[in-house]
C-alpha cells in the first residue's frame, strides 16, 4: 500500500479519535490535515510502526497548540488556567488505537443543522478522504467556493456532540448518510479524474460503512438496498479493465470474474427488502443491478423488466441519469432510435447535468443506429468532456474504430 493511500485509510480514523476525545470539530480536522502533511514528507524514508498511532499524537500536539493559541489569543485567563483539561482525553473516554469511530464521524457530518450540499461536502472530505479539488469537480463548483462551503459547515459544527445519535434523531440524518455513502462508492466505482477507472479504497469504504448502517438498522429498505447496489456492482470490479488500465463495457465482460459470493448477497438482500419494506429507489437500483448480475450472458440480459424497473424508479425518484439510463434500456427492447429520441426529451438542466455521459451515451446509439459520422462525433465530444483518462481513451478508441471502418 503506498503512503498516500494509507494516509487516505487512516485520516478518518485519526479525525473520529481526535473529534470523540477534545471536541472542536472544525479545529480537529484542521490539526489532522496538518499531520498528514508532515506524514507526507517524513514518512519518506520509512512508514512507522503505528501509523494511526503517529497520526493521532502529531494531530493531539497541534490541536493543543490551537487550543492554547486560541485561548491566549481571546484573553481568557480561566480558559488558558484549565487548557490541560481542555485537551486531556478524560479516562472513560479511552479506546484502543484500532477503535472505528468513523460511523460515528459520518452521522456527525449529517448533522441536521446543515444543509444537504453541506452534509455531503464535509462528509466526502471527512469520511471519503476526498480533496477539496474533486468535491468541487462533482459539484460544478469552483474549489475555493468549495473550500468556503466545507469551512462555513466546520464551523457550524463547534459544540456538537460526537455520539451516534439516538434512533429518534436517525431519520433527519439517514437521507444524508446513504446519498453520501453512495457518493463515495460512485467515486470508488468510476473515478471522476485521473489516470485510474476506479478506487478500491473508496468501495471498500464505503461498503464497509453501509453495513454498519445495515447492522444499526436491519429492518430499513433503503439501507439494505444500497448495501446490495453497491455489492452487487462492486462484484463486477475484476472485470472492467483491461490490464492496460483500458475500460471494458459491460457487454464484453468476462462474466466468470464477477464475484458470486458479493453478487450472492447483494440479489439476498434486495429480494427480502423488496419484499419487506416500502419501496425506495435504491431498492429500485440494486434490483436493476441484480437483473444484470443474475444473466449468464449480455445476450440474455432481461431487457423488458429493466425497464420496467427504470420506469419505476422515474416515477419515485426521477433524476437524469435514471432517465439517461431508461433510455438505453428502451433502444436494447425498441431500438437505437427509440432510445435516441427519449433523449432528445431531456430537459436543458438534465443536459447539463449529465455532462459528458450523454454525449457518451448518444454515440452508442448512434453506432447501432448505423449513423457512424454522428456517432464519431458524439463519441469524441463525450472525450473531450471527462477527466478519466480511462473513459477518454476508451471514448476516443471507439471513434478511431468509426473511422477506421466508415472513413469519411
Amino acid at each position: 500500500m503506498s503512503v498516500e493511500d494509507l494516509l487516505r485509510r487512516e485520516a478518518p480514523q485519526v479525525l473520529s479519535a481526535l473529534t470523540r476525545r477534545y471536541g472542536h470539530f472544525d479545529l480537529c480536522e484542521d490539526a489532522v490535515q496538518e499531520a498528514l502533511l508532515a506524514a507526507a514528507t517524513q514518512w519518506r524514508s520509512g512508514v512507522p510502526d503505528s501509523p494511526r498511532g503517529w497520526l493521532l499524537t502529531v494531530a493531539s500536539r497541534r490541536l493543543t497548540d490551537r487550543l492554547r493559541a486560541e485561548s491566549a489569543r481571546l484573553r481568557r485567563e480561566a480558559a488558558v488556567a484549565s487548557t490541560d483539561s481542555l485537551v486531556a482525553p478524560p479516562a472513560d473516554e479511552e479506546r484502543p488505537a484500532d477503535h472505528d469511530d468513523t460511523l460515528t464521524l459520518l452521522f456527525l457530518c449529517c448533522h441536521p443543522t446543515l444543509s444537504a450540499p453541506s452534509q455531503v461536502a464535509l462528509t466526502l472530505r471527512a469520511v471519503g478522504g476526498l480533496t477539496t479539488a474533486e468535491i468541487a469537480r462533482a459539484f460544478f463548483v469552483p474549489e475555493a467556493t468549495m473550500a468556503q462551503r466545507i469551512s462555513r459547515a466546520k464551523q457550524r459544527l463547534r459544540g456538537a456532540r460526537f455520539t451516534v445519535p439516538p434512533g429518534t434523531e436517525w431519520a433527519p440524518r439517514l437521507g444524508a448518510v446513504l446519498h453520501v455513502l453512495y457518493l463515495i462508492f460512485n467515486e470508488g466505482y468510476t473515478t471522476t479524474s485521473g489516470p485510474a477507472l476506479h478506487r478500491p479504497d473508496l468501495t471498500r469504504e464505503a461498503i464497509r460503512l453501509a453495513r454498519g448502517v445495515h447492522r444499526m438498522l436491519p429492518d430499513d429498505g433503503e439501507v439494505a438496498g444500497l448495501l446490495a447496489l453497491m455489492l452487487l456492482n462492486d462484484a463486477r470490479r475484476a472485470a472492467r479493465v483491461r490490464p492496460g488500465g483500458t475500460l471494458i463495457p459491460l457487454e464484453e465482460q468476462d462474466r466468470a470474474s464477477w464475484d458470486r459470493e458479493a453478487i450472492a448477497e447483494g440479489v439476498a438482500l434486495v429480494s427480502s427488502a423488496l419484499t419487506a419494506a416500502p419501496l425506495g429507489p435504491y431498492q429500485v437500483q440494486a434490483a436493476i443491478a441484480a437483473v444484470h448480475a443474475e444473466a449468464p450472458t449480455a445476450q440474455d440480459t432481461d431487457w423488458p423488466q429493466i425497464v420496467k424497473l427504470y420506469e419505476v424508479l422515474l416515477r419515485i425518484a426521477p433524476n437524469p441519469m435514471a432517465a439517461l439510463s431508461h433510455a438505453v434500456a428502451v433502444a436494447m427492447v425498441d431500438g437505437p432510435q427509440a432510445g435516441l429520441e427519449l433523449l432528445d426529451r431531456l430537459d436543458d438542466a438534465s443536459r447539463a447535468a449529465l455532462g459528458h455521459r450523454l454525449d457518451a451515451v448518444r454515440g452508442h446509439l448512434l453506432d447501432l443506429a448505423g449513423d457512424a459520422a454522428a456517432a464519431r462525433g458524439a463519441y469524441l465530444a463525450a472525450a473531450r468532456g471527462t477527466t478519466s483518462v480511462p473513459e477518454q481513451r476508451y471514448l476516443q478508441a471507439r471513434a478511431t474504430r468509426i473511422a477506421q471502418e466508415f472513413p469519411p
